[in-house]
């Protein structure tokens, strides 16, 4: 067992305890509370006043699938021979030992969502994992949690420079269409059949087995898509064919906050940092999330790892406040918020009892005070760094 003590708990489930405790047992956490006595033979961590909170959490990276030295010997984000490759998992390319992981825990992200780029049209499946582990199966969360489709300059100028399709905007969507009514076809098939034993199942076709999940209502589409006609394109095809989806990048996302209010859709926020690289990220700002959280669209924040690398999560957090993200919002933004939007909020994002025990002890505050480093962090009940 483990014991955290005299910190400032920030639960993310409640109002923050000013001095208080958190007791971990088996991985879990057992107890949130001012006081909490010691069981006997407990391991006890003072925290001197230190702020004491749920471990980060980034909705949208490649970390794993793209490692920090670059080059092609380095990325195995991309799969880009076919506009269309659902059948491609990331689980299947994540290099647990890669010092972004390292990085990462070190300044507190105990949680990535990680997967394909965006070079085609549909890329593959994503994963939520764990920062920590030396074997990619021991660190899963949840997996599969979405379906990679891209929108916008990405697909488009990759095989558009091949002179293929897509080479367009409306060539990237009817690429995708293409998919999916081959895919509820499949599906119908395959559950007449499952349901029927005289029913013939349809021939075996691993792309459309792949999409099957998202054709179930199992897991989202997880859309790359920066500009505003992008998104409506992505809501209106997902619309079409009556599929979850979330809507990532979203750099226009101020622009049109009132009408993804109306949506009630999952939203990802990044990155922002950095310079605007494509046409389509002309309104890239510090200021979208707090316009998005003043319109009331729920959000999290996301670094797209290695765009912007993933140890800087919490210092984007802090670049929103600045621009006039509100300060509890902003931590909500690398917390639950992403945890429950990405589905697996029963797990990680919160420090409250039955919940993993990804906990991070922090010298100072890490969204607003850019030098401060970790003490501590924990991914399962274990001290990882400190």
């Amino acid at each position: 067992m483990l014991l955290i003590k005299n910190g400032h708990i920030k639960t993310m489930a409640g109002p923050d305890l000013p001095c208080g405790c958190v007791l971990v047992d088996a991985g879990k956490i057992v107890a949130v509370a001012e006081n909490i006595d010691a069981p006997a033979g407990a391991e006890i961590i003072d925290a001197e006043g230190r702020i004491v909170a749920p471990g980060f959490v980034d909705a949208h990276c490649h970390i794993g699938l793209h490692e920090a030295i670059n080059g092609a010997a380095g990325s195995d984000v991309n799969e880009s021979v076919d506009p269309t490759t659902p059948q491609m998992r990331a689980i299947d390319a994540i290099e647990p030992r890669d010092e972004m992981f390292q990085f990462a825990r070190e300044a507190g992200i105990t949680t990535a969502v990680t997967g394909p780029g965006s070079a085609n049209v549909v890329g593959g499946t994503f994963t939520a994992i764990k920062t920590y582990g030396t074997r990619v199966d021991k660190m899963i969360i949840k997996d599969p949690v979405a379906m990679k489709i891209a929108f916008g300059e990405n697909p488009r100028n990759r095989y558009g420079g091949m002179n293929k399709s897509p080479k367009t905007r409306m060539g990237v969507a009817a690429v995708l269409r293409e998919l999916l009514f081959k895919a509820k076809r499949y599906q119908l098939d395959t559950d007449a059949a499952l349901a029927n034993p005289d029913e013939k199942a349809p021939t075996f076709d691993m792309k459309l087995e792949a999409m099957l999940p998202v054709m179930r209502r199992e897991i989202p589409l997880k859309a790359h898509a920066h500009r505003a006609d992008d998104i409506f394109t992505a809501i209106r095809i997902a619309r079409e064919f009556d599929l979850k989806i979330t809507l990532d990048h979203c750099t226009d996302g101020s622009l049109i906050a009132e009408e993804l209010v109306e949506e009630n859709l999952p939203v990802f926020v990044g990155p922002s940092l950095g310079s605007k690289s494509k046409y389509e990220l002309k309104n890239k700002s510090f200021e979208t999330p707090g316009a998005l959280a003043r319109a009331g669209v729920r959000f999290g924040i996301i670094t797209d790892a290695p765009v912007i690398p993933l140890e800087y999560l919490p210092l984007c957090a802090g670049l929103a406040i600045k621009s006039g993200l509100d300060y509890d919002t902003a931590w909500r933004a690398i917390t639950i918020d992403p945890a429950e939007l990405v589905g697996i909020g029963d797990r990680v994002g919160s420090l409250e009892p039955g919940k993993d025990a990804d906990i991070v002890i922090h010298n100072g505050d890490p969204l607003l005070d850019i030098g401060s480093c970790v003490y501590k962090t924990i991914i399962d009940g274990t001290v990882v760094v400190g």
